[in-house]
C-alpha cells in the first residue's frame, strides 16, 4: 500500500467531509456521550459508514460503554519516538465486558466513505485492518495521516471514522490536557465514561 500523499484518482471523486463541531453536515443518529468531565454530543453516520457505525451503535445499545473509560490521550509532547505526530483521545468499553465485545468488523477506509480525519471526527482504533471492534478515538483537530494513505499506520489503510461532535469539543480537549504518564492517564485517573446513549430510541 503506497503511503503519504497517495490518492488515486478515484477515490477522489465525490469525496465529501464531515463539517466539525457548528457546522451542517450530514444528517445521522446522534448519541450522547457523558463522562465525568461533561457530556459530548456526537453524530454517527450510518449512511456513509454503515458497517462501522452500526458496529459502535450495537455497542452503545447493549451498554458496553457504560463505565467505559478515556484512557489515552496523544499530544504533540508525549509521542517522542513517533516521527507522524497526531492528536487524539481513545476511549472504550466497560473493562467487566470485554467477553461480550463482538466480532471484528471489516474496514471501511475513508477512501471509501469520504469521511476525514477533521476536528471532532470519531473513528475506530485499531491494529490489523479487520481487527475493529469497540475501541474508539476522537481526532483533536485535522489528523490527515489517520486518513487512508496515511503514513501514522504503516499498512496505509488509515482509520474508520464513522461520525464527528456535534456539542462538546471543549470537553474533549480538557480530557486531552489530563496529565499522562506516557500517553496514558494514571489507572485511578482515567476519565469514566459514564454511559453513551441514543439521544432518542432506534426507530
Amino acid at each position: 500500500m503506497p503511503h503519504g500523499n497517495w490518492w488515486p484518482a478515484n477515490l477522489l471523486v465525490g469525496l465529501t467531509i464531515l463539517l466539525p463541531e457548528g457546522g451542517e453536515g450530514q444528517t445521522g443518529v446522534r448519541v450522547h456521550i457523558d463522562t465525568d468531565m461533561g457530556r459530548i454530543t456526537a453524530e454517527i453516520d450510518t449512511a456513509r459508514a454503515p458497517i462501522t457505525a452500526v458496529n459502535f451503535l450495537k455497542y452503545v445499545d447493549m451498554g458496553m460503554y457504560t463505565d467505559g473509560t478515556f484512557y489515552r490521550a496523544v499530544r504533540l509532547d508525549n509521542q517522542p519516538d513517533n516521527e507522524v505526530k497526531i492528536e487524539v483521545i481513545q476511549g472504550g468499553i466497560a473493562r467487566s465486558r470485554r467477553e461480550d465485545r463482538l466480532p471484528p468488523i471489516p474496514m471501511e477506509p475513508t477512501g471509501e466513505t469520504g469521511i476525514l480525519h477533521l476536528d471532532g471526527v470519531l473513528s475506530m482504533a485499531r491494529s490489523g485492518p479487520e481487527t475493529a471492534q469497540g475501541e474508539f478515538f476522537i481526532s483533536v483537530g485535522s489528523q490527515p495521516e489517520l486518513n487512508q494513505g496515511g503514513v501514522r499506520n504503516p499498512d496505509g489503510w488509515g482509520f474508520a471514522a464513522f461520525g464527528r461532535v456535534v456539542e462538546g469539543m471543549s470537553v474533549v480537549r480538557a480530557i486531552q490536557s489530563r496529565r499522562t504518564e506516557g500517553q496514558y492517564f494514571p489507572q485511578d485517573e482515567r476519565i469514566r465514561i459514564i454511559r453513551i446513549q441514543r439521544t432518542s430510541p432506534p426507530g
